[in-house]
């Protein structure tokens, strides 16, 4: 059994209507028109993400990775969540030597990831070596006081503030800035606050 922190998602232990099930659903579901070619999922978890993608894509996908820090979880999506597609295999995001492992790719998912390592800046830069030119990156983060700043949560570093965010993504040809709210991902609207930022960002 995968041993739950209060953030990992694992579908199958969750009632079907817990809120971070349905939030996590909706950022794969919102990636599927982006996700094309050789994809990695980084720090994909328990798996269903990865796989859900694989599935639902399968004629768009030439190989998809999910790769995660936590061999238990791995080994829990190894078993899981199969599909011909799909390898699962143990990795560090921030390791430089990810790209000489792997190769490069189409499509990048990252999502919840960011918060959890020490520098949010050079994982952007670990992410952005792994693209291929014109690959695109669909990445998630929750918002809070900024880099420098205590989050109130034990497992996440800092949770940047919407500017801090913003600014990551100079470096890539083109971007869209999206907003999540329970299970919609949208355009900000006047007036309405939201908790996460979803961005799709072209090398």
């Amino acid at each position: 059994m995968l041993k739950d922190t209060g953030e990992r998602v694992i579908p199958k232990e969750m009632d079907s209507m817990n809120m971070l099930l349905l939030e996590h659903v909706a950022r794969y579901t919102f990636a599927l028109p982006y996700t094309k070619g050789r994809v990695l999922d980084i720090a994909s978890g328990a798996g269903y993400g990865s796989a859900f993608v694989a599935k639902k894509r399968k004629e768009f996908i030439d190989e998809m990775y999910g790769v995660d820090i936590s061999p238990e979880a791995v080994q829990y999506a190894i078993h899981n969540y199969y599909h011909p597609l799909l390898t699962f295999r143990e990795g560090d995001a921030m390791d430089p030597a990810l790209k000489d492992t792997l190769g490069t790719f189409d499509t990048i998912l990252s999502f919840e990831t960011i918060e959890h390592v020490p520098d949010d800046r050079v994982f952007m830069k670990r992410m952005y070596d792994l693209l291929k030119p014109g690959g695109a990156l669909v990445l998630s983060t929750p918002f809070g006081k900024g880099r420098d700043q205590p989050s109130g949560f034990p497992f996440h570093y800092f949770q940047l503030t919407v500017e801090e965010f913003k600014r990551l993504f100079e470096p890539f040809s083109e971007v869209e800035f999206f907003y999540q709210t329970g299970v919609t991902i949208e355009p900000p609207r006047k007036d309405v606050y939201y908790p996460l930022g979803v961005a799709v960002a072209i090398k």
